[in-house]
């Protein structure tokens, strides 16, 4: 067995001292020292927690990310959409539940078997995590220099691998509601175009825009192409997640998270794990056509649920629905005064765009520029 505060000393010197994840017994005691001794975000989910470590990597941190290998299913959308075209380096450790050859619950018997296969499939470097100090010591460094070329790289570890690390107590914090505006009177639905240009017309040269995937990103790109923009192409309902990481990494931004109802449904879960962390330079922004737009304009439930009294239950500090395109001019330079975690919801029409085309940077090239802009942007180099 490997002593956990030293294997965590270890991985502090290495520069990794920023966690997420989703609990699991074989992992406890390294979550346990996770939480005692470093940066840690709970994720509602495995996916989530894949995000925000991406994110938290953008903004130059050493990320980590824990969870069960029952959760490695949920994690396939941002692992194959958002980390392998983007080329954004985290460090996983995946418990081996259902090991092959070891007995355990019957949920874990077929993932077990798949487990190394899905990292193969999903082109992820991965190593079983030796239980001998030595050669764990030596894994680890080999794992390190693979994140410092843009390649992730995951642990599988078995059960007993790690010493018993006592969880100290942490109090929970609570996050409140300040502001809360729900919908009065008639919305005048402009379109997507209309509200991405009020938005981007608002943004300064501290601002970070990151815009969902669909026709959002891609309309946002037509609009402006800028260092201080991402367009996600795949990993639908993280955007929010990394936001969430970048934003907790740079708080010496503004991190502008532009989001859709049909990815905004998909992890709805997300939006606890923002309102318990509160950082109060995030905004997030739902512009909300009723519809999968890109895809045919097949209709969501989004006009069934109050996405302003989620967020407010949810923690947001100010929560409040936008009817029209001036009202969320003065909503952008409000917050840009007072700050605060904010969740704007806007109706907004479905797209009648004939041709709209697709960012012609690579994913990797617009995740490269946006780090030189948050982690210390060339000379010359503005919006």
């Amino acid at each position: 067995m490997i002593q956990t505060d030293i294997f965590g000393r270890e991985l502090k010197k290495l520069g990794f001292d920023f966690y997420t994840g989703v609990p699991c017994s074989f992992l406890k005691h390294l979550i346990n020292y996770a939480i005692n001794e470093c940066d840690y975000i709970g994720a509602a989910n495995e996916g989530d927690a894949v995000a925000i470590a991406a994110g938290a990597s953008l903004g130059g941190k050493k990320a980590v990310v824990l969870m069960q290998n029952s959760g490695l299913s949920n994690a396939v959308s941002p692992l194959v959409s958002l980390i392998y075209p983007f080329r954004i380096p985290v460090l996983g450790f995946i418990s081996w539940r259902g090991q092959p050859g070891f007995p355990d619950e019957p949920q874990h018997e077929l993932m077990g078997r798949i487990t190394t296969k899905m990292l193969d499939s999903m082109h992820v470097k991965w190593a079983i995590l030796s239980s001998e100090w030595m050669e764990a010591k030596r894994q680890l460094a080999i794992a390190a220099k693979y994140i410092e070329h843009d390649v992730p790289f995951f642990f599988v570890v078995r059960n007993g691998t790690f010493e018993p690390e006592t969880l100290r107590k942490h109090d929970s914090r609570r996050s409140l509601n300040l502001v809360h505006a729900i919908e009065l009177g008639d919305s005048q639905f402009p379109s997507r175009h209309e509200a991405l240009q009020t938005i981007n017309r608002c943004k300064d040269d501290r601002t970070v825009q990151l815009a969902t995937t669909g026709k959002t990103g891609r309309q946002l790109y037509e609009i402006e192409d800028a260092c201080n923009n991402l367009y996600m192409v795949g990993s639908m309902g993280c955007v929010g997640s990394l936001g969430l990481g970048i934003a907790l990494s740079k708080p010496e931004f503004d991190i502008w998270v532009i989001d859709g109802d049909g990815a905004l449904l998909m992890r709805m879960g997300s939006q606890a794990t923002i309102g318990y962390y509160n950082p109060g330079n995030l905004l997030h922004i739902l512009l909300d056509n009723n519809a999968h737009d890109s895809t045919g304009g097949q209709k969501t439930v989004s006009h069934n649920v109050n996405f302003v009294n989620i967020a407010r239950s949810c923690g947001y500090a100010k929560s409040i629905f936008v009817h029209n395109l001036d009202q969320l001019n003065d909503c952008l330079k409000e917050w840009k005064r007072t700050k605060g975690l904010t969740f704007l919801h806007l109706k907004i029409s479905t797209g009648k765009e004939v041709s709209l085309g697709r960012p012609a940077k690579k994913p990797h090239e617009v995740i490269n520029r946006l780090k030189q802009f948050l982690n210390g942007r060339p000379e010359g180099e503005g919006t």
